[in-house]
């Protein structure tokens, strides 16, 4: 391989993990709120595939890119809300309410898409980061989506609202006693309502991000599981907004492997390296999760629900 061969081959590796990243940062951090509230939202795949076809029908009907961002913003907050509202009656589990809400948002994706299959819809604008090298190769692999620096401003806030301010101790104090939240008078149900309806939300963005800039289309296997991908993220960032950013930039450089290897004429064993984010999905699983003991970081109801 030539030198220039080298730069590309590790601009695309960074440039790709920065656009494949972009989905697993929101809708990791959008479980991560949830789950800091003590609720566990396995439903965000449903979320993820309903908020992009909800962001490439807004786009392509308003003509506005960012129309269609808000649209699966409220989208994902609106299925997130039914999942809040149904695990907050007596005697339903929230892993199971998940999944159920995870196949009612594919379906109803699936069902309200299959219209927007053909058309195309504006894309989210690009910020070139690229524009320092002379190889065009490079300058295209460092187009970054514009939500990138938006995740990365809601990661910051999240953890400094989590840690510094009053509304981030009740939600925490939410997740690791239910019993002490009340004693003081706060309504653990409210609480856990609006966490996961804000974690919908954002995980909405990561959806946007799917169709509306890579890979800037919508097809009914758009996701190809990156809500449930972002349940072990989480765990693998130990419930950190902030280590949210590395893990999202891990997998997403996983999932780059194979289209930058591709880009430098290597197409061996593309397919193969398109299973890496899911080998590493289950090798944080395997070592991160010890029965009978919470790992680090872990909110205290989320244990205690599991036993």
């Amino acid at each position: 391989m030539t030198a220039d061969q080298w730069i590309a081959l590790f601009a695309a590796l960074a440039g790709g993990a920065l656009r494949v990243g972009v989905p697993f940062l929101f809708v990791s951090l959008g479980e991560c709120l949830t789950e800091k509230s003590g609720r566990i939202n396995l439903g965000l795949e449903g979320v993820l595939v309903l908020s992009a076809m909800a962001a490439f029908g807004g786009a392509y009907l308003s003509g506005s890119a960012w129309v269609g961002v808000l649209v699966a913003a409220a989208a994902g907050a609106a299925l997130a809300c039914l999942h809040a509202a149904l695990c907050s009656l007596p005697r339903v589990n929230d892993v199971a309410t998940g999944i159920a809400l995870m196949l009612l948002g594919m379906g109803l994706a699936f069902f309200l898409g299959k219209p927007l299959i053909q058309p195309q819809a504006p894309q989210i604008p690009a910020l070139p980061l690229g524009d320092w090298s002379d190889i065009s190769s490079v300058r295209a692999a460092l187009q970054i989506n514009a939500l990138l620096p938006i995740g990365l401003l809601l990661a910051v806030a999240m953890a400094w609202v989590l840690r510094r301010t009053r509304a981030g101790l009740v939600l925490r104090m939410a997740g690791d006693s239910a019993n002490a939240a009340r004693a003081l008078g706060y309504s653990v149900k409210r609480i856990r309502m609006g966490a996961t309806m804000a974690g919908g939300a954002i995980a909405g963005l990561g959806g946007a991000s799917l169709t509306l800039f890579y890979p800037g289309s919508w097809n009914e296997g758009i996701s190809s599981g990156q809500g449930l991908i972002a349940v072990a993220l989480v765990i693998f960032a130990r419930w950190s907004p902030l280590r949210c950013i590395a893990a999202a930039a891990l997998f997403g450089g996983a999932g780059a492997i194979g289209p930058a290897l591709q880009s430098i004429g290597i197409g061996w064993g593309y397919h193969l390296f398109n299973t890496v984010p899911y080998v590493l999905t289950l090798l944080i699983l395997v070592s991160t999760c010890r029965p009978g003991t919470a790992s680090a970081g872990s909110p205290g109801e989320l244990t205690a629900n599991a036993k």
